[in-house]
């Protein structure tokens, strides 16, 4: 592939990982512009489960049912486990022929052979590795390896921008249920003639009576607190 190509390919995950696309579809984007860059039969994105200390399969734009639905590996084990464990990537000639490999079935049977497996690395905490394979024995250049290792690292990024959103939701979410909670509790202060304590155990009576969150109870008092001021003017 020439320079040209390259940058060409580089730049569309670059405005992949900018866009309002979710994060699958971002995965899927380059995991499809990689295989296609590379001339590779299947590449792969797998990340970190960090709950269950596994990686597994995120993204790939192989339709092999074998592939796509065999085992989350553990840290630690097999290619890409290593590759997570030492952050160091790894390059294999021949997987057909590796003891360490954990899938020989589905290399034999999917024609895989040669394997770059990189570390997605974010603030220096790996979240994954990328994996791309061919069907023949192949020398991973310099050149191919630096492609890579840029495409690896746009999508620790696209990833990192997405959890980053993530959060940044669940606070806002936190913020505003934080807000209605302390505005009905003011309202029934008022009201009753209650303690803060006093107002907000009230809350979590008519929670737990209801089985309703905190916040649609508090935006249940708030209603009809506003009906009631209208109803008066």
């Amino acid at each position: 592939m020439d320079y040209q190509e390259h940058i060409k390919n580089l730049t569309k995950i670059s405005k992949a990982i900018t866009s309002n696309l979710y994060l699958e579809d971002i995965l899927r984007l380059i995991v499809t512009v990689t295989a296609q860059m590379m001339g590779s039969n299947i590449c792969s994105i797998m990340l970190v489960d960090e709950k269950r200390g596994e990686l597994v399969i995120r993204a790939t734009q192989s339709v092999s049912d074998a592939y796509n639905t065999k085992p989350a590996l553990k840290i630690g084990e097999g290619i890409a486990g290593k590759v997570v464990r030492d952050n160091k990537p790894f390059v294999i000639k021949d997987v057909r022929q590796e003891k360490e490999y954990k899938f020989l079935d589905i290399a034999k049977k999917e024609g895989l052979c040669s394997l770059l497996c990189l570390p997605l690395e974010v603030k220096e905490k790996v979240i994954g590795v990328l994996n791309c394979y061919t069907s023949q024995p192949h020398d991973f250049s310099e050149t191919e390896i630096s492609m890579l290792i840029s495409v690896a690292h746009q999508s620790a990024i696209a990833i990192e921008n997405a959890e980053l959103l993530v959060k940044s939701k669940i606070i806002q979410e936190e913020l505003e249920t934080r807000k209605r909670v302390e505005r009905a509790k003011g309202i029934l202060m008022k009201k009753d003639k209650l303690t803060e304590d006093e107002a907000y155990q009230k809350l979590q009576k008519y929670s737990m009576n209801h089985r309703k969150s905190m916040r649609e109870i508090a935006e249940a008092i708030i209603m009809v607190e506003e009906m009631s001021m209208k109803g008066l003017k």
